[in-house]
């Protein structure tokens, strides 16, 4: 089918759009910490159904010990501090702006790359750094009440630094995932298709999540908070389908997405979420919508998309 990839890549967007309004609901229903350690349980266990389904054992494939610890690595980056960080600014701050913030993500995997792989930064992917940071600013900053009209962040400062340290530890996390992703494969004892492997190596991630949240929740409340809300059936409802629309529904189609279009454009059409999310959030939470967040929305997607189509 024509375009096949394509609407396979904007129905990824949706599907990151309801993670990030599913997860508002939740870090402010169940808190912060114990949504994000009941995602990475429920994520282990699709996990296994879905290697018992495909090859019969619940299990991932066996690779090397490096390989683990970079996944781990990466998990530790990404989910414990990524996530905490990206959660916390969504109870803040809303995750209207939050999504607007993770566009700085391709900025950090950038510049990560550069340091670790050696990898070159385009001209144009430093117009694409200016493109996304105007972007953002014309979002969240705004005229003093001051007579000297200086410039002024229009929200808590707290939440704009957890929502930038979400997008520094995606960023950092997509650029160790492909590390130990690379020793992963190169490692494997046995053969696998190409599709599962990035599954495979998320269930690394996923226990360096686990472990992580496990902690946080012993020095936090002892478990009390994860009692409480595991056997409220909203809460539960909740977290699960924040799981099946973030990992699994979205992590799924777009590596299916790529298959059928180029990286590029998939790349560019999944990342309209700070755009799509824009009328949810006012209906949902009130957010109200203003013409200046929707130029910064369509101005950070513009910079994004420089990332990956020049």
């Amino acid at each position: 089918m024509q375009y096949l990839g394509e609407m396979i890549s904007i129905g990824v967007a949706f599907s990151w759009t309801a993670t990030a309004l599913l997860s508002e609901m939740g870090s402010k229903r169940m808190g912060n910490v114990t949504l994000n350690f009941v995602r990475m349980g429920i994520t282990l266990i699709f996990s296994a159904i879905l290697f018992w389904v495909v090859t019969g054992r619940p299990l991932p494939a066996h690779a090397s010990t490096e390989a683990y610890l970079w996944m781990m690595l990466s998990g530790l980056v990404g989910y414990v501090i990524g996530d905490f960080c990206l959660f916390q600014c969504y109870i803040i701050i809303g995750s209207k702006f939050g999504q607007l913030f993770m566009t700085l993500a391709p900025i950090t995997a950038a510049v990560m790359a550069w340091i670790t792989l050696r990898q070159q930064i385009r001209p144009t992917a430093i117009l694409a750094m200016a493109v996304t940071l105007t972007g953002i600013a014309i979002t969240v900053l705004g005229r003093g009440d001051g007579s000297n009209h200086r410039l002024s962040l229009k929200l808590p400062l707290n939440g704009v630094l957890f929502a930038i340290g979400a997008a520094v530890c995606q960023g950092v996390g997509l650029v160790l995932s492909k590390i130990g992703m690379d020793h992963y494969e190169s490692s494997l004892t046995e053969p696998c298709a190409p599709w599962i492997l990035p599954f495979y190596a998320n269930v690394f991630r996923c226990i360096a999540g686990i472990t992580g949240f496990t902690l946080l929740l012993l020095f936090r409340d002892g478990f009390t908070s994860l009692r409480k809300n595991i056997t409220d059936r909203t809460s539960m409802t909740v977290a699960t389908l924040t799981t099946i629309f973030g990992p699994f529904v979205g992590v799924g189609c777009s590596l299916l997405a790529v298959q059928y279009t180029s990286a590029g454009i998939a790349s560019t059409l999944m990342a309209l979420t700070p755009i799509i999310i824009i009328l949810p959030a006012w209906w949902l939470f009130k957010q109200p919508i203003t013409i200046k967040s929707v130029i910064g929305a369509l101005i950070s997607v513009a910079g994004v998309s420089l990332f990956f189509l020049l």
